[in-house]
Parts: structure tokens; C-alpha cells; sequence
């Protein structure tokens, strides 16, 4: 067996590395921007436009590469967003140990019922990660130590190393930015490495890959676990973040909203989840202040993306580009 069996390296890395460049440099100039605008309160939405790209990104990584479309992955996002708020109830409050916590749990979650639900296929395997989500979900609801269906709010912020940095608005966009390149380059590498042009492969064509030698239901469950445990350190932030912890950010609306996400930005591009991100809860919070029927404005947004630019942002600013370059 030989590495020409696998697909070929997609050639549009190049372009899709410039764009993360481009929009990571811009959400470093971000803090700057807020400062000279007097508005704190623009950081705090910064933060959470950067912990919901980290959960783009992941969902992407199987959605885009692996073609599997899981409508349960907001649970990894509770798992993140309860191992802060529990841990911290027990004195537990350095974000090194609760983020370790968060990635325990969801990997093994993350193998149990990928494991299941990698059984099926299609439509099938979209209704069992549903489910298994909403289990999550209202397994946390009966929580009522934690507040259940009304969540429960963190007395401080997490620490690190003992120290409360995080406290202050600005590290902690910049230590959730730092968190997202970080995971954007290991999912650059995966993306390009031998385990990724499988995991492609096996998008295309599972049968064939099959064939030649390869186990889809490893390639695929490795990939569901290591998407399941990224998202779940957007949840640690996320919960830093808004300082308050609820069953709400696993609902299956959550995990809709996601795919929405990488849907808008591009699927199998990672910068563009990251972008579609972005854009997402830009419009959310432009519409929300102009009506309270802004779902209806997002969702005609969505259609006409859909049906004109079919690739999402990625693929409308290629277009732009090929149409500049005739």
C-alpha cells in the first residue's frame, strides 16, 4: 500500500492559511479598537465570537472532512462550560485542571457514542448524536444543585496558576485568541497530515478506502473524539466568559446554530468556520438591536447564501477574486 492511494493534499491550503492570518490578526487589533471606542462591553462579545470559532472550527473538522454532520456536538460545549462551574464549587478554580476535566469527559463521552452512532449512516447518524445530546442535556437539567433549568452563576472566574489575570476582560480575550490559533494550527496539521487525507478520502468514497486497506470507523471515531474534546475547551471560555453556566448552551439549537456556523463561513475550510463564526454572531447581535424578529432576517440572510454562494463566505470571496483576475 503506498500514500498514492490516499487523496492528494488540497491545493487551496495556501489561501485558506492567508485568511486565518488575516482574520486572527484582526481580532489582535480588536482590544484596541474597543479601547479607543470607550465600549467594555464590545470585549466581552469579542470573547464569545472566539469561543464559539473554536466550536465551529471543531465541528468542522468532522462536518467538512469527515462528512459527519452531529447534531448533538453543543453537549461538549455543556461538558466545558459545567467542568468550570462544578470544579470551581469544590475549590477547583485553575483553568489548566478544569479544562483537563472538560476534555476527560468529553472524550470519553465523545467514544462511547461515537462508537453507536458511526454504526449508521446518513440521516441516522444525525438523529443519534440528536439524541445523545439531548440526553446530555437533560441529564444536566436535573442538576438542581447547579441551578437545573435555570443555571447557575460562577462566583469568579478562573484562575491560572493561581493567579486571577483572567478577571480582567482583556487577558481573557487574548488567552481565548491564543487558544484558538493554537487549535488551528493542530487542526491545520491533522487537516494535512496523513490521518486528515484519509479522513478525506473516506468522505469521498468510504467504500473504496475500505478497500485498499483502511478501517473508516477508526479514522472516523478518532476524528469525532478529538472534534468533541476542542469544542469542549470553547465551553471553558465560554463559561469565563458570561461567568454564568446553563443546560441552554447544549440544546439542540446550540448544535444547530453551530453548523449554521461553519455552514455560512464554508464547509472543510476551518478559517471559513471560523469566519461564518464571526459573521453569525455579528448579525445576531446587528439584527437583535434593530427587532426582536432578527431570526427571520438571519434566516433570509442564510437562504439567499445558500442558494447564491453555495460554498458559503469562502466561496463568495473566491469568486470575487476569479472575477478580478479575468
Amino acid at each position: 500500500m503506498t500514500d498514492a492511494a490516499i487523496p492528494a493534499r488540497a491545493p487551496a491550503l495556501a489561501p485558506r492559511l492567508k485568511a486565518a492570518l488575516v482574520l486572527f490578526t484582526l481580532f489582535a487589533l480588536f482590544p484596541p479598537v474597543v479601547t479607543a471606542l470607550d465600549d467594555p462591553f464590545l470585549i466581552l462579545i469579542g470573547t464569545r465570537i472566539l469561543a464559539y470559532a473554536i466550536a465551529a472550527m471543531a465541528l468542522d473538522l468532522i462536518l467538512g472532512y469527515g462528512a459527519m454532520v452531529s447534531f448533538g456536538h453543543a453537549a461538549y460545549l455543556g461538558f466545558g462550560t459545567y467542568a468550570v462551574a462544578i470544579l470551581s464549587s469544590y475549590g477547583v478554580n485553575d483553568i489548566l485542571l478544569q479544562t483537563a476535566a472538560a476534555i476527560a469527559v468529553s472524550a470519553v463521552f465523545a467514544f462511547v457514542t461515537g462508537a453507536i452512532s458511526l454504526r449508521t449512516r446518513g440521516v441516522y447518524f444525525i438523529m443519534i448524536t440528536l439524541a445523545f445530546g439531548q440526553m446530555a442535556f437533560f441529564f444536566f437539567i436535573s442538576l438542581s444543585a447547579y441551578g437545573g433549568d435555570d443555571g447557575y452563576g460562577l462566583r469568579q472566574r478562573s484562575t491560572l496558576f493561581g493567579s486571577d489575570v483572567l478577571e480582567n476582560d482583556f487577558v481573557l480575550y487574548y488567552a481565548t485568541l491564543v487558544v484558538l490559533i493554537g487549535l488551528f494550527a493542530l487542526c491545520h496539521r491533522i487537516v494535512g497530515s496523513r490521518f486528515g487525507r484519509v479522513l478525506t478520502g473516506i468522505r469521498e468514497n468510504a467504500t473504496r478506502m475500505e478497500a485498499i486497506g483502511y478501517s473508516p470507523f477508526r479514522y472516523q471515531l478518532t476524528a469525532f473524539v478529538i472534534s468533541g474534546c476542542m469544542t469542549s475547551v470553547a465551553g471553558v471560555f465560554l463559561a469565563n466568559q458570561a461567568e454564568f453556566v446553563s443546560p441552554a448552551f447544549m440544546s439542540w439549537h446550540r448544535s444547530g446554530e453551530l453548523i449554521v456556523m461553519v455552514v455560512l463561513g464554508g464547509i472543510g475550510t476551518l478559517a471559513g468556520a471560523i469566519g461564518g463564526a464571526v459573521a453569525a454572531l455579528l448579525l445576531e447581535e446587528f439584527l437583535g438591536a434593530l427587532t426582536e424578529h432578527w431570526r427571520l432576517w438571519f434566516g433570509l440572510f442564510l437562504v439567499l447564501m445558500v442558494l447564491f454562494s453555495p460554498r458559503g463566505i469562502t466561496g463568495l470571496i473566491q469568486q470575487i477574486q476569479a472575477g478580478r483576475a479575468r
